[in-house]
């Protein structure tokens, strides 16, 4: 496997976005979600070396805010934010077009940086992508009321983290959860400002599906507490050419909690 390189660019704002590759080939760029601790290179870790060894120029960028970008206070981290710092970062990165893979926020960036740049994705895969409700529908969710937490305070502790990702999973695999990852999240959290998530704002993109027309494949845990899985009806009921799949047993994660079929189904996705 090749080399893991790094990089830091300069975005509108005076922020910085952090970027990790590696790889050769055409461009994958893996978009992580929110939360506490999120960044590139972890919530991606099983996952990215499996497409290095199938070829492609893995792109595992740190959304503003998360991971080693700038995590700026007292703005609101809007959807645009999101995506207008990110697709700067891949430009001068060198990514003229990219399959986007997304999960929960991160798809819903995918899905504004595919409407706002046409032709800048080529492909997309999305689990339990955001941003396609309204936010006040998120916030009803039983995983978001369980994400309540002080983190970043003087009290948040690396057992917190552990539950805070201990909730992004199916029950039967919260055993599982790696110590790695929740140290590499723990580190970055206590970092965070709280106005990451407090004053995250996300528009309902459910109505723009249809401007789409790149293939899209979603992919959903049967017991997702965060986003419903009755989403992915707005794809198949909306997108020109759109596939689904459904996983029993799992919850938020389906990258992480079914990484081995995950890695098989997205790069054959990708093959098509």
């Amino acid at each position: 496997m090749s080399d893991v390189q790094e990089a830091t660019h300069a975005v509108s704002g005076g922020y910085n976005i952090h970027i990790k590759s590696a790889g050769e080939g055409p461009a994958v760029v893996f978009i992580h979600g929110s939360g506490p601790g999120a960044s590139g290179a972890s919530n991606f870790r099983d996952n990215w070396p499996a497409f290095v060894d199938a070829g492609y120029r893995v792109i595992l960028p740190d959304l503003i805010g998360y991971g080693a970008s700038s995590k700026p206070e007292g703005i609101d981290y809007t959807l645009q934010l999101f995506t207008d710092s990110l697709h700067q970062a891949l430009v001068a990165h060198g990514v003229s077009d990219a399959v986007l893979i997304g999960n929960s926020l991160g798809g819903g960036v995918a899905l504004q940086m595919t409407l706002d740049h046409p032709g800048f994705a080529r492909k997309l895969v999305l689990m339990a992508p955001g941003c396609i409700e309204e936010q006040a529908d998120y916030f009803k969710m039983p995983g978001i009321t369980k994400m309540v937490s002080n983190f970043g305070g003087p009290d948040f502790s690396i057992e917190e983290q552990r539950r805070l990702i201990g909730n992004l999973v199916h029950p039967d695999f919260s055993p599982r959860i790696a110590d790695k990852l929740v140290e590499e999240r723990f580190a970055v959290a206590r970092t965070q400002p709280k106005d990451v998530l407090v004053r995250m704002r996300t528009p309902n993109l459910a109505p723009r599906l249809g401007e789409i027309d790149v293939p899209i494949f979603v992919m959903w845990g049967l017991n997702d507490e965060f986003c419903p899985e009755s989403g992915a009806r707005h794809f198949l009921d909306r997108c020109a050419d759109a596939r689904c799949m459904t996983f029993t047993r799992t919850g938020h994660w389906v990258q992480v909690e079914r990484a081995a079929e995950f890695n098989a189904h997205a790069l054959d996705f990708l093959r098509d």
